[in-house]
Order: structure tokens, then C-alpha cells, then sequence
């Protein structure tokens, strides 16, 4: 229950297991062919995990401190503090509007195709398929980083998510089970071979940045306490021996 309990805690979630609810009852009460297109939403937000990670969670680190701080908030801080929970999730300010649009637009596109059903077709594929999904994902992104019992479906994707997180940040973007057939056919995967040969990547938990960097250092010093990080933590992670 402390998994469930850590994942409640982030507002922004318990909102969209309310949207996933939701989907759940408008599919069961609707046609049947509704749950055809659930498969939809699954496998589109494989694709958006993907590339919401590496394109926009991995941008290069911007030069203006805003900027800088506006990606510290959505994924920098994870990688230099991974064992943080508050660092875990996906920010409400961008899952929530991407749920908004993501909605709008399967419905927009449902509306033109069935006229009359478009929410629904919304909410079958990205309120149940894609929410759902995006939940899994929470689950077992959390998971990776706890030092909790774990399935062996966590087991792998906690094997493969420390690799990108320890010995490859360029690596393995995808987390959600299955999901890494995107990384093999992208080139972002790690083989094993390439795996016993490969160092470690210098600063890798700074995504190459050096710890003392001062962008890092004024990011830390802003959202740390909010996250509980002390000044210790901090004082450590800007070593750079």
C-alpha cells in the first residue's frame, strides 16, 4: 500500500486515475466496438513516452536560468537526485494539459470519422487506453526507484531503467514493460555486449553537465527544500570528484 499511497500523493495522478475511471464507465456503457480502439491509446502512448523523454525531458540545458529550471523541474532533478520521491513524476503542468489536448483531439478526430461519438472515442482511447497506460508507466518508473519487492516485470524494467539512469542517460528512454522494442528499432537501445565493453559516462547523473555547474547549483538551491533534499544531499552532488 505505501507504493499506492506515494503515488496518491502527487495530486496530478489521483486526477488522472479519476479520468481513467471515467473512460472506464463511458466504454463499458457505450458500444462495444469502443474497446477495439482502446489498443490505440495504448499503443500511442508508448510513443509518447518515448518521445516526451527524449526529445523534450532530454533537451540540451538551456542558458537562461528559467529555462534551465523549467527542465530541472521536469526531469533534470531526477537524474541528479533519482532516489527522491517527489522527483518521480511527471509534473502536473505538463501531464495534465497533455491529457487535455490528447483528449481534444482523439474526440475532434472520433467527432469526423463518427459523428456524434467523438468524446466517446476520446475516452476510449486516451482516458482508458492512453491514461491507463501512462499509469503503468507512473508504477513502474516509481518501482524502479524504490528498494521494495518486485515482480520480475519490475525486476526488468528496473534493470534496464538503471542503465539509462547509471550508464547510459542517452540510452533507454522507454520505462512501461514492453515498451523497449521503440528503444531497438530507434537505436537507443543497450545490447549486451555493448553493455560489458561501454564506461560510464563522466558527470552522468548531471546528464554530462558538471556538478558545479552554476545553472544546477541555483536550481538546487530553489527546489530542493521543497523536495525534501537537505543541504547535504546538495553538497554532495556538487562534487565533481
Amino acid at each position: 500500500m505505501s507504493r499506492l499511497r506515494l503515488m496518491a500523493s502527487h495530486w496530478a495522478i489521483a486526477v488522472m486515475a479519476l479520468a481513467f475511471l471515467a473512460g472506464l464507465v463511458v466504454v463499458a456503457l457505450g458500444p462495444w466496438w469502443l474497446w477495439l480502439l482502446v489498443p490505440i491509446g495504448v499503443a500511442g502512448q508508448f510513443l509518447n513516452e518515448y518521445a516526451m523523454h527524449r526529445f523534450l525531458f532530454h533537451l540540451p540545458p538551456p542558458r537562461d536560468q528559467w529555462r534551465f529550471d523549467l527542465l530541472y523541474q521536469a526531469h533534470y532533478g531526477h537524474h541528479d537526485f533519482p532516489t527522491v520521491p517527489g522527483l518521480f513524476f511527471v509534473p502536473w503542468w505538463i501531464a495534465l494539459p497533455m491529457l487535455g489536448l490528447h483528449f481534444l483531439l482523439a474526440s475532434a478526430v472520433g467527432g469526423l470519422i463518427l459523428p456524434g461519438l467523438g468524446w466517446q472515442i476520446g475516452a476510449a482511447v486516451i482516458l482508458l487506453g492512453g491514461v491507463g497506460t501512462f499509469l503503468a508507466y507512473e508504477w513502474f518508473h516509481m518501482t524502479a526507484h524504490l528498494p521494495v519487492p518486485k515482480t520480475a516485470a519490475e525486476r526488468h524494467v528496473t534493470t534496464l531503467h538503471n542503465q539509462h539512469h547509471f550508464r547510459d542517460f542517452r540510452r533507454w528512454f522507454h520505462v512501461s514493460p514492453g515498451g523497449e522494442v521503440i528503444d531497438r528499432a530507434l537505436g537507443t537501445a543497450i545490447d549486451r555486449e555493448a553493455l560489458r565493453q561501454a564506461q560510464r559516462i563522466e558527470f552522468i547523473t548531471t546528464l554530462g553537465l558538471r556538478p558545479d555547474d552554476p545553472r544546477l547549483q541555483a536550481a538546487r538551491a530553489r527546489f530542493g527544500p521543497r523536495h525534501g533534499i537537505t543541504p547535504e544531499q546538495i553538497a554532495r552532488a556538487t562534487r565533481t570528484t
